[in-house]
């Protein structure tokens, strides 16, 4: 007898089309847009990572984002003027990401232990509000565990290192961090977190990954906009949710013999 399977959902980051943006300067190609298109197209959801130096996304992205009847994740590093600024959008989520100004994109997870008191009380004020908050997190079984300690109702998993030794060809690595998220997948929800998934996701590793059952949501940005130059933004995201159903349908499938 098979247990039904939990949809898997698609929440799609437009930080790079405000790249695009802010490389020329002026107001296109709009992210809002993007973002209308994205939904159009089957995403459930839109990420925006703020961040302190504005590099993408800015403000008044942010407030027409929020306008939207779909759902909106504000990434954000946790500092109060973040935590501030998400108060008064009270977005559906925000996910909680370490944040440097040198790096080009994020490149780990979230140091919930190191933040101390400091980040539970971040968390505790955000959910206050009623905004539903997720922490950026590796596979390690500490920091997530005191994800849950401190209030978080969602851990998101860091799947960049996988991806990059999968691009790398270093098979034996990829297959021990795999196992990594797994396990941390399932630990998280056996903790009472939800869980979600991104970084460096394309289709292939998409569909991998959706076939992780306690995997609810999964956040991918550049890849998309990358495919859009070539296909256009709705079929890649047609693309990409078609990817996460054939993963998904491995779930409970009968193995062949």
């Amino acid at each position: 007898m098979t247990h039904p399977v939990s949809p898997i959902r698609l929440g799609v980051n437009v930080d790079h089309v405000a790249t695009v943006r802010n490389a020329r300067g002026g107001l296109l190609p709009d992210p809002v847009r993007a973002a209308e298109l994205a939904c159009a197209a089957g995403a459930d959801g839109i990420t925006a990572h703020l961040r302190e130096d504005r590099r993408h996304i800015r403000d008044a992205d942010m407030r027409r984002l929020r306008q939207l009847s779909a759902p909106l994740n504000f990434e954000m590093a946790a500092t109060d003027e973040m935590v501030a600024l998400a108060i008064e959008l009270k977005p559906h989520a925000c996910c909680l990401v370490p944040e440097r100004r040198e790096e080009r994109t994020t490149e780990g997870g979230l140091d919930v232990i190191g933040g101390g008191i400091d980040l539970a009380h971040k968390v505790e004020k955000l959910g206050a509000a009623g905004i539903r908050v997720s922490l950026f997190v590796a596979p390690d079984e500490d920091q997530i565990a005191r994800a849950a300690d401190i209030g978080a109702a969602v851990i998101e998993l860091h799947t960049g290192a996988w991806c990059d030794f999968i691009a790398a060809g270093r098979q034996a690595e990829a297959e021990a961090e795999f196992a990594r998220l797994k396990t941390a997948a399932g630990q998280g929800a056996g903790l009472g977190l939800e869980i979600h998934a991104g970084h460096g996701l394309d289709y292939a590793t998409a569909e991998t990954i959706a076939a992780v059952e306690p995997v609810r949501e999964l956040n991918i940005g550049h890849f998309l906009i990358g495919e859009a130059i070539f296909v256009g933004l709705e079929e890649a995201i047609r693309q990409m949710r078609a990817a996460m159903a054939r993963g998904r349908a491995r779930i409970g499938a009968p193995r062949a013999a």
